[in-house]
């Protein structure tokens, strides 16, 4: 079996685990405290000021990486996958869109609009790093398939909210999955091109700022200035930008090979 192989099925049976452990659980609620964030302070006659304010630079690297695709065409891709990534900077900007508007009034109804661009986003990436890594024809194929699954993840979480039995299970997957997948794609796949630590920028980024989400009433009472949640948005949008750069400088393997 070729290396290659062996990390597509490692990576198979790592996710059939993963997902058999989470819809074994039963139903998972979405809590009411998560819409909770410590800081409400309102500026300009806007509620939650700066948690709605740190979603901009979602919607500028948003719109900076749909220009490079379609404009200025200064980035390095898979042109047959083109629109995987323009769905991946699309997603990008309707982020800062749906979680602005998500943070004017927190709550579950709100919230739908912050976790459906999410999703966009996430299976775009996943899309393309298959495309890049394991199989330009199956990241094709599967981009729509899992633009629809992701959405789908979100709109039945609301569904089972709205009569009152709450399920977050797969919109849990959706959004964790990918965390698990991309690491072993990117350490057992030969990538097209160069670059490549870019996505593990990306990765650390989103894992940071998670972390800055879980502990945002301490960090705004450490800095009294700034919340956790507010820099999680900041440092996620940070790990974009840090991509789209990437995409720019970045060169096909067969060609560095070559020279």
């Amino acid at each position: 079996m070729t290396t290659t192989r062996k990390g597509i099925l490692t990576t198979l049976i790592i996710l059939i685990c993963v997902t058999t452990f989470v819809l074994v659980q039963g139903p998972i609620a979405q809590s009411p405290e998560y819409h909770n964030f410590v800081d409400k302070r309102a500026f300009l006659s806007i509620s939650n000021f700066f948690n709605v304010l740190s979603n901009l630079p979602f919607i500028i690297v948003g719109l900076m990486g749909i220009y490079s695709l379609w404009l200025s065409g200064n980035v390095t891709i898979l042109e047959e996958l083109k629109v995987a990534y323009l769905f991946l900077f699309l997603g990008l900007l309707l982020i800062g869109v749906g979680s602005s508007y998500y943070h004017l009034s927190p709550n579950n109804q709100t919230l739908v609009w912050d976790r459906l661009p999410m999703t966009l986003s996430f299976m775009a990436l996943i899309a393309v790093i298959i495309g890049e890594y394991i199989s330009l024809n199956m990241g094709k194929r599967l981009l729509y398939p899992l633009l629809i699954l992701g959405g789908v993840s979100v709109l039945y979480w609301y569904y089972t909210e709205n009569n009152g039995s709450g399920d977050l299970r797969f919109y849990i997957l959706v959004q964790f999955l990918p965390l698990i997948a991309i690491p072993l794609i990117l350490l057992f796949m030969k990538p097209t091109f160069s670059h490549g630590n870019r996505y593990w920028w990306l990765l650390l980024s989103y894992v940071l700022a998670k972390f800055l989400e879980h502990f945002d009433d301490f960090i705004f009472e450490a800095l009294s200035t700034v919340s956790g949640h507010t820099l999680k948005h900041l440092v996620a949008a940070l790990g974009m930008l840090l991509l789209l750069h990437g995409y720019k400088k970045r060169t096909n393997m067969e060609t560095l090979i070559n020279e």
